[in-house]
């Protein structure tokens, strides 16, 4: 049964019955009912309202939006900050008492005696705004940290019927406020309401909490605010707008408003006469130190790209929610302490060498985009983009600016991916060695396979052809080692061993050393795109997959997820889980050295296609190129056990009809641009300039790279399709000479038209069977 009203709690229902009514006529007589009341009423309000209540309504004052801060992997340089509310919360022990004391004297000077309403400071409201139409506040702290509290969750909950009624102007929203203040007060001390209202108050343009403001406003933290700082501070809640003092035009105003309270609290005894003059002496201009707070990704800088891609790698884990909603949500509000893998040098290092490369307002139009990863970790250090960040609309108007980050998956923000040319070639020969050959064994070469040589249980191939030669239509070496095939980067023996592994064994290695595709993430099998195009890169992937397929080869095997987060802790100091790298063993490590001292062969022999790989210092360099057609060029590169990089040059946008040939980069004008005149010499300058900056030793790479016996065993002859041929005499071979795939110009990037004409271009692939497909050394 409800409890009976006692006659203490009839009187003050009828008071508040009475003031609803007086508020509703505005009739002055009647105010002469609330003259008895004056008297004592503070006393009978604090022994009867805390039996009043209201149903349904329960509010926790330490659980409260709080912005969230990403940082790089050192867990101290800040990329960026996220916030619907930029607040940073804090207990009461952390805010200064001089600071405490300000607000209470500026807003609600009985706060420690009433009972969460004061109806002293009512009444007088009542009669300044009814009886002398003189606009005044009559409430409690206590009511306006209940009014923030209903608007901030009528934001949170996007229910617009709850943000009005949070505010409106009405003797109803009054009432309601003090039941719901008198219930708070019943529940928490005041202490703890205190703490709720210096967190939640606004204190400037979404400048919430006082942690927040006194960073904000004079670069320190809310327990160091002395008595001008604290005034200050606490003027601004009764018009955010108007005396937010980092705003110049607003200084008159706020130090007008600092100096009244900076009185009350003299008349409250919080501050003594000679400690008020020496306050109010002193302009408010040579009090502030305003510190700009940077807000997400937009104002994150060359950390922005990263920035972008960590965003899109907390939407899309389940492990910080169960929807895109509720991970965007936690970002946002909750608090989160974000350390990356981001390494800020190598982000730099990498920025530079793409906008060098190629400037951000060339003329060329083409985009430049790199990633850079440490191998065994799945760790992503930073990314290359000749491009400014820029997710405004202002970027669709502007080349040189972008929203969009093309090293990465299309679901992280990225594009639709390339096709790679023959950097994909070290993925064929791990296969040729997983299948149990040995990489000196002769292949039969030639310039047209039946598509039927390519076929296994998921690939049945068809009645047509496929025609493949080496660069500028210069037919194949016959016949020719997997090895040689490598180093010389030759498309016809990439096929000859695809016709003899077949190309489900490619699609397994493939997976099993990290490929996905770009735009829908699946692998090979899954997609169905099998061809026998895809032995020599005509494949569709991210910059950020060929880093991290690199990083397998850098690591002696080890395969691991990309991942960008290294930890992430709440406001309780929790850790929270993160997505893993899942690192693995995939590749058999005699596998990885052997193909290791191919990849080092490429860039020492003569007819290698990957001299452009080298070291100022002279260590060992592992590298390989490639062209897809004159759609893009790439490369990638590795130091052992330390950074893997892929990078690629083209017009991710428009690819189709904006070329890369017959153009200036840079201001170097090419008929034909491949990954051996333009990305490999980025990416070694890049590498070179890291090993410098990070004192790397020379032993991580002149130690790696030593071949198993067992795959450079020689003497053997396989024919195309697995049919065995042998005694090849001299006229099986192709006229061509051993290195017509090579670029062996190695002229300077200011060669003539000529000299560009008459240098054998590297690995160019087309993406279509049934086309001539073309590759050379680089």
């Amino acid at each position: 049964m409800p409890k009976k009203k006692t006659p203490a709690v009839k009187r003050v229902l009828v008071l508040l019955l009475a003031y609803v009514m007086l508020a509703a006529s505005g009739g002055a007589v009647t105010s002469v009912l609330f003259a008895p009341a004056v008297f004592g009423v503070n006393k009978i309000a604090k022994t009867v309202i805390p039996t009043l209540s209201v149903e349904d309504v329960d509010f926790d004052v330490t659980s409260l939006p709080q912005k969230s801060t990403m940082y790089a992997n050192d867990g101290t340089t800040v990329i960026a900050t996220f916030y619907n509310q930029n607040r940073i919360v804090v207990p009461l022990k952390d805010i200064s008492d001089i600071m405490q004391k300000a607000v209470v004297a500026r807003e609600d000077r009985r706060f420690w005696t009433h009972a969460g309403v004061d109806v002293q400071g009512v009444l007088r409201a009542f009669i300044q705004n009814y009886l002398l139409d003189n606009h005044q506040g009559g409430s409690s702290l206590t009511q306006q940290y209940v009014k923030n509290v209903l608007l901030m969750k009528g934001i949170e909950d996007d229910d617009p019927i709850a943000q009005y009624h949070a505010t409106e102007d009405t003797v109803a929203r009054k009432i309601r406020e003090m039941l719901i203040s008198v219930q708070m007060e019943k529940k928490y001390s005041k202490a703890e309401i205190l703490q709720g209202y210096l967190n939640i108050a606004q204190f400037g343009n979404n400048l919430y909490g006082v942690e927040t403001a006194a960073q904000k406003y004079f670069g320190v933290s809310a327990k160091d605010l002395n008595i001008v700082q604290a005034a200050t501070i606490a003027c601004i809640t009764k018009n955010p707008s108007l005396y937010d003092p980092s705003v110049e035009a607003n200084q008159p105003a706020a130090e007008e408003q600092r100096n009244i309270v900076l009185k009350l609290m003299l008349q409250e005894g919080y501050i003594n006469e000679q400690e008020y003059e020496d306050a109010v002496n002193t302009p408010l201009k040579d009090t502030l130190n305003i510190t700009e707070v940077n807000r997400g990704c937009q104002d994150a800088g060359d950390y922005a790209f990263f920035c972008d891609y960590v965003v899109h790698q907390i939407q899309n884990s389940k492990e910080f929610g169960e929807t895109v909603s509720e991970r965007s949500k936690l970002l946002q509000e909750g608090g989160l302490e974000i350390v990356t893998t981001l390494d800020v040098q190598t982000n730099q290092l990498l920025m530079e060498t793409a906008r060098e490369t190629v400037p951000p307002d060339d003329s060329s139009g083409m985009e430049f985009a790199a990633a850079a990863v440490k191998p065994g970790t799945g760790e992503v250090l930073g990314f290359g983009l000749n491009r400014y960040y820029d997710a405004t609309p202002a970027a669709a108007d502007d080349p040189t600016k972008s929203g969009q980050n093309y090293a990465v998956d299309y679901a992280d923000g990225g594009g639709t991916g390339f096709t790679i040319g023959s950097s994909w070639k070290p993925i064929n020969l791990i296969a040729w060695m997983e299948a149990g050959h040995s990489i000196m064994e002769n292949l039969q070469t030639s310039t047209r396979y039946a598509t039927t040589d390519f076929s296994c249980d998921r690939y049945s191939g068809g009645a047509d052809s496929w025609d493949v030669q080496n660069a500028l239509g210069s037919g194949t070496v016959n016949p020719e080692t997997p090895f040689d095939g490598l180093v010389r980067s030759h498309n016809t023996t990439q096929a000859s061993m695809g016709s003899v592994i077949k190309l489900c064994a490619i699609a397994d290695t493939a997976t099993e050393v990290g490929y996905h595709d770009a735009y829908s993430g699946e692998t090979i099998d899954k997609t169905g795109v099998f061809t026998p195009a895809m032995t020599i890169g005509s494949v569709n992937v991210s910059p950020l997959t060929m880093a991290s397929i690199f990083a397998v080869y850098a690591s002696n095997g080890v395969q691991c997820d990309a991942i960008a987060i290294k930890k992430v802790t709440n406001t309780d100091g929790e850790s929270l889980k993160v997505p893993s790298a899942n690192c693995h063993q995939a590749v058999d490590s005699d596998i990885i050295q052997t193909l290791a001292y191919t990849l080092n062969q490429g860039t020492t022999r003569s007819d290698g296609a990957g001299f452009a790989f080298k070291f100022d210092d002279g260590r060992k360099a592992f590298g390989k190129t490639g062209t897809s057609g004159d759609y893009s060029v790439t490369a990638g590169t590795f130091i052992p056990d330390e950074i893997s990089v892929f990078g690629l040059i083209g017009d991710a946008q428009d690819p189709e009809h904006h070329r890369i040939s017959n153009i200036s980069i840079n201001g170097v004008y090419r008929s034909y641009w491949d990954g051996g005149t333009i990305t490999a010499p980025a990416l070694s300058s890049f590498l070179n300039k890291y090993v410098a900056a990070k004192n790397v030793p020379a032993e991580k790479s002149n130690n790696y790279g030593t071949p198993a016996a067992k795959y450079m065993t020689t003497g053997k002859y396989v024919g195309i399709g697995g049919r065995t041929f042998s005694n090849p005499t001299t006229q099986q071979r192709n006229s061509t000479s051993e290195n017509s795939g090579t670029d062996t110009s190695q002229q300077s990037e200011n060669s003539t038209n000529q000299q560009d004409a008459n240098t054998n271009q590297s690995d160019t692939s087309n993406s279509q069977d049934g086309q001539t497909q073309q590759s050379t050394g680089q």
